[in-house]
């Protein structure tokens, strides 16, 4: 890391997941510092909570004394303008220089290199952000795990679950899906999940750390696994379709997250869907951590 040198003005980026938190800063081309934590009390709709802990976070990461001369967050559940707006102007107090908030997934078409086109995550859950014209934001998706979330590893979880209880109901002997899921969340059979799918405390993340087993149910012949995969590249390419319903270009689909990019099979299904619903899209992986959009949009404000 370098010391931030007096001529070249400090930039700093926040990319605030659901569960970890990376902070990075410049000055010019050379990185000051590159901080990943847990996200955990982050509360971003309160916003002036939200603000003390950004500040918080930057005092921790940043060198002592350094000022930033712009600041750019990308927040998890920052799901409006008022509310980005929000916490934009609660940082006000904290750093005398220009902030920016927006969503976490807004983080990945900068990141990207782009000027305009779709960010979509698919990792615990799932969500699709891009802009109109005017430059407004436009969400769609992200709905949480019990609702949904389609595509996202929760969201993959409650879906197989509901396809073994389809099968399991129609007489049919249990596939390796049910196999899987029943040892993955310890139960001795396929009525046993109900109740161990309704007994978590943190929904998102404990039926999200299952993912694995639909894919490797798929890889081991189930043919429930593979629909519920399909189906869920095609609930990640509607995403896209409603966002250019609503008037947001998506020529350029920048793709992140935990499980869209590990797992192979759920990629090429959206990628599939997609080429079928929004035909000229392009979807294009992130090869690059998300806090580098942050760290554009905080250079954008200069």
């Amino acid at each position: 890391m370098q010391d931030p040198s007096p001529s070249c003005p400090l930039v700093v980026g926040i990319d605030v997941g659901g569960t970890k938190t990376h902070l990075r800063a410049f000055a010019g081309d050379d990185v000051v510092a590159d901080h990943v934590r847990t996200s955990s009390g982050w509360r971003p709709h309160d916003p002036v909570a939200a603000a003390a802990w950004l500040a918080a976070l930057a005092a921790d990461a940043l060198p002592t004394g350094a000022r930033p001369a712009a600041v750019a967050v990308g927040g998890h559940a920052c799901e409006t303008p008022r509310q980005c707006s929000g916490i934009r102007s609660a940082l006000r107090p904290h750093f005398d220089a220009p902030a920016l908030v927006v969503g976490d997934a807004e983080l990945l078409v900068p990141a990207a290199g782009l000027d305009k086109g779709v960010g979509l995550v698919a990792g615990t859950g799932s969500v699709a952000v891009g802009r109109l014209a005017d430059g407004n934001p436009v969400q769609v998706g992200g709905w949480g795990a019990v609702l949904g979330d389609e595509g996202g590893s929760a969201g993959l979880v409650r879906e197989a679950a509901r396809a073994v209880w389809a099968a399991h109901d129609r007489g049919a002997d249990p596939d390796p899906l049910a196999d899987a899921l029943v040892a993955a969340f310890g139960v001795t059979e396929v009525p046993a999940l109900g109740a161990a799918l309704e007994g978590a405390t943190d929904i998102s993340a404990q039926w999200g750390r299952h993912a694995p087993a639909v894919f490797a149910a798929a890889e081991a012949g189930s043919a429930l696994a593979r629909t519920v995969i399909a189906e869920a590249g095609r609930a990640l390419s509607a995403l896209v379709e409603r966002l250019a319903a609503r008037g947001v270009a998506v020529d350029d689909v920048v793709v992140a997250g935990s499980t869209v990019l590990a797992q192979p099979a759920l990629y090429d299904a959206f990628v599939s869907s997609l080429a079928e619903a929004v035909p000229g899209a392009r979807p294009r992986p992130l090869r690059v951590a998300p806090v580098e959009g942050a760290a554009s949009l905080a250079r954008s404000l200069l």
